[in-house]
């Protein structure tokens, strides 16, 4: 059954089983992975991510970020994370060299989840600014 006149016209295809892509967006910083990844031309390194991420989880620059709260994120996408995206095929990871690349499938996944939180609203008092692991 078509949706709205024009709903198809910003539809975007994502090369995934949909049990697949809901596993990939269901947790908070493999939602980030992906928006960090939609852009990227060349591969990320795990650290750069877990640094890019915990900075966001604590609300400070970069540059501010403490070794403990790196290695918090660190562990978490590389012993999880990043291996169920590479299962997915959300994204592409190769685990001794820990680099972390999109794939199709990128892409589409970001956007389902910028479209998402846009179209969601819960104030920042009511989720409590807890992340889940």
């Amino acid at each position: 059954m078509p949706g709205p006149k024009g709903a198809r016209e910003n539809y975007c295809v994502i090369p995934l089983d949909p049990d697949d892509a809901f596993e990939a967006i269901s947790n908070c910083r493999r939602r980030r992975v992906l928006l960090s990844l939609e852009h990227s031309d060349s591969p990320i390194s795990a650290g750069d991510l877990a640094v890019e991420l915990a900075a966001i989880e604590n609300g400070v620059e970069p540059s501010a970020v403490t070794s403990k709260q790196r290695s918090r994120v660190y562990i978490a996408l590389t012993q999880v994370h990043l291996d169920t995206l590479h299962e997915i095929g959300a994204v592409k990871y190769d685990s001794r060299s820990k680099q972390v690349a999109p794939t199709d499938a990128t892409a589409g996944l970001a956007e389902v989840i910028r479209r998402t939180e846009s179209s969601c609203y819960s104030p920042e008092s009511e989720r409590g600014g807890e992340v889940d692991a």
